[in-house]
């Protein structure tokens, strides 16, 4: 006879709290394409106002906060509380042309390189 034990799936887990909260990091996904960056990240439950986004240089913030529910839960794994992200792209950003969008709980960025940053193409001439 074979007994297979599988623990309680909505025991509570004891976490330690500290006093004062950290900020958890975002994760995001990065892709080039020839002349802009486009972010991918998910913020599922937010909102545009809920989202601070800043642009310096080839600088990239991001910001926000997912608000916390009086409900106690017994089983809670959903994102809670302040995040922040600031990434250094490799080149500088256009940041008068970004674009931001959420679309299903995804925020997409795109990320325009500046002019400057652009890959230029040489015509050469033969004589």
């Amino acid at each position: 006879m074979t007994l297979y034990v599988q623990p309680y799936p909505f025991r509570r887990v004891a976490r330690r709290v500290s006093s004062q909260p950290q900020p958890r990091a975002l994760s995001v996904n990065v892709r080039e394409e020839d002349d802009a960056y486009i972010l991918y990240a998910l913020v599922p439950g937010l909102k545009a106002e809920d989202l601070n986004i800043q642009v310096l240089e080839n600088i990239v913030s991001i910001e926000g906060e997912y608000k916390d529910e009086e409900t106690p839960f017994l089983l809670n794994e959903l994102p809670r509380g302040a995040f922040r992200r600031s990434l250094q792209m490799p080149s500088e950003i256009d940041a008068d042309k970004v674009e931001a969008r959420i679309v299903d709980g995804v925020l997409t960025l795109n990320l325009p390189k500046a002019e400057s940053a652009r890959p230029k193409k040489i015509k050469v001439n033969v004589h």
